[in-house]
């Protein structure tokens, strides 16, 4: 959900990519605390093409999860084929091979982690993302994930309870205020359009 979220709304009417630019994909990936390496990484331009290929393939295949909903709109018109998305996705997750290890302190519970014998950090971020995407699409949470369909909006979400249709607060408020200026701009002339609401 964090790497789909590097796209979105910029308060300001327009789209966010905070991985457009190999700076922002180095803040992105050094504020990432479970991601191996993430806090001392350094992005390239070829880093940044890998994660940002990564995150087309999760965005295509949340595409897919919401459907026959409507996609996100910052990516519907760009979309590549399912089928690409999940060979990208399974590639960049076998590009680093994995062992679970077992480690049990005296006097503690035993834990798991996963141990890794690959040297170059930036292999083994990019295969991280991809199986924390494998993890989710494959899991439980998938079935409450939603695109938010308030105006301006382009982030996926958890469906938290039941009655849920947008992201957040802010979100639900612009699409009310959107669906009473539509209500209201038959009954009125020379109508204003609708004030604007901050993320």
């Amino acid at each position: 959900m964090e790497l789909a979220s590097t796209i979105r709304h910029d308060g300001d009417g327009g789209v966010a990519d905070d991985l457009e630019t190999v700076r922002g994909t180095t803040r992105w990936i050094q504020q990432q605390t479970g991601l191996p390496g993430a806090g001392e990484l350094v992005a390239d331009e070829e880093l940044r093409e890998r994660v940002v290929d990564v995150r087309r393939a999760v965005r295509a295949l949340f595409a897919r999860v919401v459907s026959p909903a409507a996609p996100s709109p910052a990516d519907a018109h760009r979309l590549m084929p399912a089928d690409e998305a999940l060979e990208r996705l399974n590639a960049a997750a076998a590009q680093e091979l994995v062992a679970p290890q077992l480690e049990w302190p005296a006097e503690e519970a035993p834990t798991a982690r996963l141990s890794s014998a690959e040297d170059d950090p930036r292999v083994r971020l990019v295969a991280a993302l991809a199986r924390d995407a494998v993890d989710f699409l494959s899991g439980p949470e998938r079935e409450q994930l939603r695109a938010c369909h308030a105006p301006r909006c382009v982030r996926y979400f958890i469906k938290s309870h039941g009655r849920q249709e947008w992201c957040k607060p802010s979100c639900g408020n612009r699409a009310r205020v959107a669906r009473h200026y539509e209500r209201t701009r038959g009954a009125t002339t020379g109508g204003s359009p609708p004030p604007h609401c901050e993320p």
